[in-house]
C-alpha cells in the first residue's frame, strides 16, 4: 500500500467509467508492448486479507489465478498473500527462478478524496508500505494501483474501514484488464501494433 506521489504521472481513471476496462487494457498493451519485449511477465499482487483496504492485491491475484494461465507467473493471492513479512523472500525467489522477468506490481494505495476509486497504471515500481511509513523494497517495472481510501491521517484505521464493495469492484476491473492485455500481447501482434 502506498501514498500517491510520483515524478511521472500515471494514467488514472475512475473505476465507475463505463469504458474503464477497455481504456486500462489499451494502456497496458501500449506499456507492455513497449517494454516487455520477449521477457517473461511476472505479476506480484501485494497486500493482506487481514485489512479490507489492503486486500486489493490478493483479490486481483486470486481472480487472475482462476485463469490458470501459462502466459505469466503470479505471486500473491488470498490463499498465499505477498505482504511486508515475505516480500523480500518473494522477490529473491523471482530473481532466482526467472531470468530477466518483466514485473508488474499490483497494490492498493491511499490518495486525495477526489481520487478515491481511481485505478492507475504507470511505468516504474510500486512502493508498498509507503502510505503507512514502512520501508519495503519497490516492486515492478510497471505498476497498477487502486486508490481505495483517503491518505494523510490514521492510515491503518482508514485501511481497516475501507468499503469491501469498492475493493472488490476495483480488483475485478484490474484483473480483467490485465489478463486481456497480456493475452493480447502474448498471443498476437497487438503489442507490436501498439508500438507503431
Amino acid at each position: 500500500m502506498k501514498l500517491v506521489h510520483s515524478k511521472e504521472t500515471p494514467f488514472k481513471i475512475p473505476y465507475t467509467d463505463p469504458d474503464v476496462v477497455n481504456l486500462l487494457t489499451r494502456r497496458l498493451i501500449s506499456i507492455i508492448g513497449e517494454s516487455a519485449k520477449d521477457q517473461r511477465i511476472v505479476i506480484v499482487c501485494i497486500g493482506t486479507d487481514r485489512s479490507t483496504g489492503d486486500a486489493l492485491g490478493p483479490l486481483v491475484g486470486t481472480a487472475l489465478n482462476r485463469h490458470n494461465s501459462s502466459l505469466f507467473d503470479l505471486f500473491g493471492t488470498l490463499e498465499e498473500p505477498v505482504h511486508a513479512m515475505n516480500l523480500d523472500e518473494t522477490l529473491a525467489r523471482i530473481r532466482h527462478q526467472i531470468n530477466m522477468p518483466f514485473i508488474i506490481g499490483i497494490d492498493a494505495c491511499l490518495g486525495q478524496v477526489s481520487s478515491v476509486g481511481c485505478i492507475q497504471v504507470g511505468k516504474g515500481p510500486v512502493r508498498p508500505g509507503a502510505g503507512v511509513n514502512k520501508e519495503l523494497p519497490p516492486v515492478g517495472d510497471i505498476h497498477m494501483t487502486g486508490i481505495v481510501n483517503v491518505g494523510g491521517f490514521m492510515e491503518y484505521f482508514v485501511l481497516q474501514n475501507t468499503r469491501l464493495h469498492l475493493v472488490m469492484r476495483m480488483s475485478e476491473i484490474i484483473a480483467q484488464s490485465l489478463y486481456t492485455a497480456i493475452t493480447a500481447c502474448k498471443s498476437s501482434s497487438t503489442c507490436a501494433a501498439a508500438q507503431d
